[in-house]
């Protein structure tokens, strides 16, 4: 399924469409009822993780993509960026505070219309499949033939026909109706406010690697491609417990985690394809043989992986790295 960048990518497709009217609804899904969509202005749209989030509604005057965003009713008022009049003259201590406390009670009232705002809006939610996309004022094609030999084009999940004569158009996507978005910016890789500790704090525990990478509650966006990228980039071999590795080795992984997640969000709105090392490869850089394996967390979602033996050696128990 997509991942983190590739979601992100769809964003920046979606965005310039906030503030138009849905004019027309199409499309072949049944998860939702088209006609709820029709004459909606859309309001708003969020990206969070893999998860995109669409708002629409009827008052002109609910949130837009330029006003206060969901992270920022999560964090709440905050003491930075305190204004100063101008010229040099010198504020008491007591003015500060006045308006310091002004500012906060500012804050907090945004706040509050945003809340107010945001559960006004309808938020569709957007979770997308393998081979999930979406276009902009175009159709998918198809590029090759099916398993019967049909050279069908993918249908469409879901069309918004705007007033200004555009159009997108959602393909392989789960979508369902929610009261706002699932806000978890300190899980999520690309978020400024990714929390480092909490990750690092994931990684130590006793599972393997590749499944810790894969928990959206710490690596939200983080996908399979991702995992099987910078483990190689690191050297580790997937099935490594992270209660063997020392920090140096997980500050590692999760350097590389942050640089290839935004080097490949870099690339994807530069219309560059992103190269892959280890990921679908016979054989590593280096001309290794590469090993390929479905690994997961007992009970739940078993995913492909790829490693290099060589490059990515496996370690023992009584090989265990100092802190």
């Amino acid at each position: 399924m997509p991942e983190g960048p590739s979601v992100k990518k769809f964003y920046t497709l979606a965005s310039p469409f906030v503030g138009r009217f849905v004019v027309k609804v199409a499309g072949s899904t049944k998860q939702i009822n088209l006609q709820d969509l029709n004459e909606c202005q859309f309001q708003n749209c969020q990206v969070h993780g893999k998860n995109l989030f669409l708002a629409f509604g009827s008052d002109l005057g609910s949130a837009t993509s330029d006003d206060l965003t969901s992270e920022d009713l999560e964090a709440g008022p905050s003491s930075e960026g305190t204004m100063h009049p101008p010229g040099n003259h010198v504020m008491r201590q007591d003015n500060e505070q006045e308006l310091s406390e002004s500012l906060g009670t500012v804050k907090n009232r945004a706040s509050t219309e945003l809340a107010r705002e945001m559960t006004s809006c309808k938020w569709l939610r957007f979770h997308f499949g393998m081979y999930g996309s979406i276009r902009a004022n175009e159709f998918a094609r198809t590029r090759q033939a099916n398993k019967r030999g049909d050279w069908k084009d993918p249908i469409a999940r879901l069309v918004l026909n705007f007033d200004d004569g555009g159009f997108l158009a959602f393909y392989n996507c789960r979508m369902g109706w929610c009261s706002r978005p699932f806000i978890k910016p300190a899980s999520d890789i690309l978020s400024a406010r990714f929390h480092r500790g909490q990750a690092l704090e994931a990684l130590r525990n006793s599972r393997p690697v590749c499944i810790t990478l894969l928990d959206q509650r710490y690596f939200s966006g983080l996908g399979n491609i991702i995992k099987n990228e910078i483990l190689f980039l690191a050297g580790i071999h997937p099935l490594t417990p992270g209660s063997l590795l020392g920090l140096k080795t997980l500050e590692s992984i999760l350097d590389h985690a942050i640089r290839f997640t935004s080097d490949w969000l870099h690339n994807k709105l530069q219309g560059i394809r992103m190269h892959h090392q280890i990921y679908l490869k016979e054989t590593c850089p280096l001309g290794h043989p590469v090993m390929k394996d479905i690994f997961g967390p007992p009970g739940g979602l078993k995913r492909p992986t790829w490693w290099c033996p060589e490059c990515q050696p496996q370690i023992l128990p009584n090989q265990v790295e100092n802190a």
